[in-house]
Formats: structure tokens, sequence, C-alpha cells
């Protein structure tokens, strides 16, 4: 991955807006570029445009939406802002944060009208850290039903998307204005296409070893739940034009991806009274601080995994989640009807049952969690039991290209490069610098907002003064 003089180009075409990644961020910026009047090509490595977004849950928050309103639901930016920055121990940027937090309302509003994509407000259960239930989602919360969607506006509004299309370099001068990229096929030829604004939406750097190892070393063991294309472009091409980057060490993790089987089994089960232990059958963390810090902690056990303990009323109310249905039907959940099953098929120690009758205490009020946790909020686990055997999980990280609010790259001066911007994975998220920052739906929020935003100005660059 290299930037290469546009004197050593030999475009073949040229496009207004160029956009490298089609997943979330990269379909939302195509499309609001088109919409803003914009010729626009989307690049994807990929025989198909999914990314990191199809194996998502396809949550955004949104405070102050119609959808919220219409739910009694009274929210605000400002009050996101707030929870993101008490999430992260105020080591985000505040300006940004309260920026996405006040887009996020009019993209969802946006997503809906525009690209049809039929989104519904999560109203079952409040996920940690966030004040109001402000997560959006299409009916069986999945992003590849989100997805899905933004492939259809695509092809309503005729943008061209070129698969098997990997981006090896960049073409920009000594001004760091970019001419445009190269692509190889998978036949080895390669082809130059020119631009006036380049979107780099192709996410960050979870699937490259070596970066992980250089940057975020603690979740290394951990299973890695992502696009594999997320190989850290973004990060050298912007680097080599001299970006900023921040928060290098940041990522989404997950304390509950089924074990050996590839499948999310959703924080809602915790939320509601579910537990973790690990292999001698005790508890070893206060799941609730949120699910990305929990990764690290399973990966830190015995086996680099844990059971998750709950029950039937919790199981039941779980199944509105397509996930949960397919880790049903992937035959991930252990039945019991009784303590001494449930040792039997998790085989797990007895200890298992005193870690029960600890957390039943716990629940009523009778005695504190020495881990911290606040048990009393939650539902009294009875029989019959579920159990389920979980990974710790990276999905993504969070540090990435510096923008602004229009998702120009900025260099350290805060001055922007002059044409480039960049979303998503690629861009600087709002998590802070590690892993107990990251909010439920942060990770979509910046894809689909800052790629809205991207691909508005990207237009308006392309299309020069009016």
């Amino acid at each position: 991955m290299s930037i290469l003089s546009p004197h050593a180009a030999k475009f073949q075409g040229s496009v207004p807006v160029l956009i490298v990644g089609g997943g979330g961020c990269g379909l939302t910026a195509a499309l609001a570029a088109k919409q803003a009047g914009a010729e626009v090509l989307v690049l994807e490595r990929d025989q198909t445009a999914l990314g990191t977004t199809a194996m998502s849950t396809g949550l955004i928050p949104a405070p102050g939406s119609r959808f919220q309103k219409a739910k009694g639901i009274d929210d605000s930016a400002e009050l996101f802002a707030a929870d993101v920055m008490a999430k992260t121990k105020n080591a985000t940027d505040y300006v940004m944060a309260l920026h996405l937090a006040r887009e996020g309302a009019p993209t969802v509003e946006w997503l809906a009208d525009y690209c049809n994509v039929p989104l519904s407000l999560v109203d079952s259960f409040l996920y940690p850290g966030h004040s109001k239930m402000r997560m959006h989602g299409t009916p069986n919360r999945t992003g590849s039903e989100l997805m899905g969607a933004l492939h259809q506006a695509a092809e309503r509004e005729s943008i061209d998307i070129i698969l098997e299309a990997q981006v090896t370099d960049v073409f920009a001068d000594e001004a760091q204005r970019v001419h445009g990229v190269r692509l190889m096929r998978p036949d080895g030829s390669t082809e130059d296409i020119g631009c006036q604004a380049l979107i780099l939406a192709c996410c960050g750097f979870a699937g490259s070893r070596e970066m992980l190892q250089q940057y975020i070393p603690e979740i290394l063991e951990a299973t890695f739940f992502g696009h594999p294309g997320n190989k850290g472009d973004a990060i050298a091409w912007g680097r080599a034009l001299g970006a900023a980057v921040a928060d290098i060490h940041s990522y989404q993790g997950h304390g509950g991806l089924a074990y050996g089987q590839g499948i999310p089994i959703l924080w809602a089960h915790i939320v509601r009274g579910g537990f973790q232990v690990n292999a001698h059958g005790v508890r070893f963390s206060n799941e609730v601080r949120g699910y990305s810090e929990q990764a690290v902690d399973i990966v830190a056990q015995p086996g680099h995994w844990a059971w998750s303990i709950y029950d039937q009323k919790i199981h039941d109310a779980m199944k509105e989640f397509d996930d949960y249905q397919d880790a049903i039907k992937a035959d991930c959940i252990r039945h019991a009807e009784s303590v001494d099953e449930l040792c039997k098929v998790t085989g797990l120690p007895d200890a298992l049952k005193i870690t029960l009758a600890d957390v039943a205490q716990m629940v009523a009020g009778q005695k504190q969690d020495p881990l911290g946790r606040n048990f009393t909020t939650g539902w009294a686990l009875t029989p019959p039991y579920k159990a389920v055997k979980v990974s710790g999980a990276l999905f993504h990280t969070q540090g990435g290209l510096v923008v602004d609010q229009d998702a120009r790259v900025l260099r350290a001066d805060k001055t922007p490069l002059p044409n480039l911007f960049a979303g998503g994975g690629a861009a600087r998220g709002i998590s802070g610098p590690g892993n107990s920052g990251y909010l439920a739906g942060n990770g979509l929020l910046a894809a689909t907002a800052l790629g809205r935003l991207a691909g508005m100005a990207a237009a308006k660059l392309a299309k020069g003064p009016a």
C-alpha cells in the first residue's frame, strides 16, 4: 500500500466521488453523494459488498428521532453525548461526540425516508451505558438486513459498485491532493481510476494481526469476528499523506460470541439478569460494564472462554433478535431443569451452585457483589436454566484517521487534506483510547452518520463553487 505520483498513473476513467469500501459507511456515503448531485463509484475488494456492517446487529443510536417521539421517549443529543463521555471517562472528543449525537436522528430518518430502510425503535430493553432507549434497527435486528436495504437503494439510484477490486495504491501530488487510485483485479491486472474526491470507507485494522500485535496486544488471542478486509489500509494511506491518527488502541470487543459458532449472543441476556462464569464455575468480572470490555476479561480466563448463565424467561425475551434465533438453530443453547443438571450440561464444577446462590442473594439485595455489579436491577434466575459457551471476540477497531465535522481527514495541525474523507472504522470513533469506552451502537453511528456527511461534503467539493 503506497502513495504514488499522479505522473505514474494511466487513468482509464475518472469519477467525481470515488469510495473505497462497500460496507455500511461506503454505501451510505455513495447514496448521500448521489442525492447531492455527484456521480459516484464504489470499489469493493470482495465478491459481495457487505463489510463489517453485515456482521453486526445493525443498530444505530439516534437521540430525538421521530421513532422515539412516537413512543413518548424524551431524549436529546446532549444526553447521549453525556452518556458517551461518561463511558469513555471524558477521554474522547466531546465536540465530535455531540456532533455525531446530533446527526444520529437526521441520519436514521434519512435512511428510513430516502433509502427505504425499514427502521424502528428497539424498546424492549435498555443497552448498558445508555440513559434512554435510542437504538434503531431493522425488523430482525441484523446488519445483513440493513445492508440489503442499502443495496436496494443503491440499485434504485443506479450507483455503480465494482466488486473484486482491491485498491492497492493512492495517487496524490506534493500538496497531498488525491488524484485517484490503482486497483487490482483477481487475475492480477491493474486499473487506474481518477477522482475529484476520495472517501475511505474500508474500516479499521482488526483483521491485521501485525497491527494488533503492535497496538492492541491484549486482544490478540480473541476470536476475530469482523470483515477480513480490515487490514488498516486507510490508516496507512492517511499517514503517508500526513493525516493525524488518534485512539489507535481503541476497539470494540464482545464477550458473547457463541464458542466455535461465530454467532453473537446479544448482551440483553446479561442486562436482564444473566451472568458469566469461567471454567471453575465462578464469576470473574462485572459483566454489565459493557460487552466490549468483557471480551478481554474472557480472553484472560482458562481456555479463553466462559459460560453465560441465564434462564427461560430471558431466553424467551431474546427471541426477537435474529442472531439469537440463529444460536437456537445452531444448537448453541444448553437447557437444564435444575442446578445439578446445569452443572452436568456445562461440565462445570459444583462451585457453579455456590455462584448461583450468591447471585440470588445479590438480586434480593442481601449481599453486595465484590466485583461491583448491582444485581437488583435484573431478574432473579429461576429454573429451567439456559447456558451458552462463549468466547471473547474482537469485532472492529475504533481508532483511526482524525476527521472534522464534514468527515474531512485532518492533519496534525487540524487543517484538512485537500480532498480526502473518511468514515466508519477508517475514521477515529468516539469510544476513547481503549476498550472500555465503547457504547453500543457507536460503530454504526460512525459508519452511517460520517458516511452520510462525507458523501454530502465530497459531492459539494467535486461539483465546485455553485
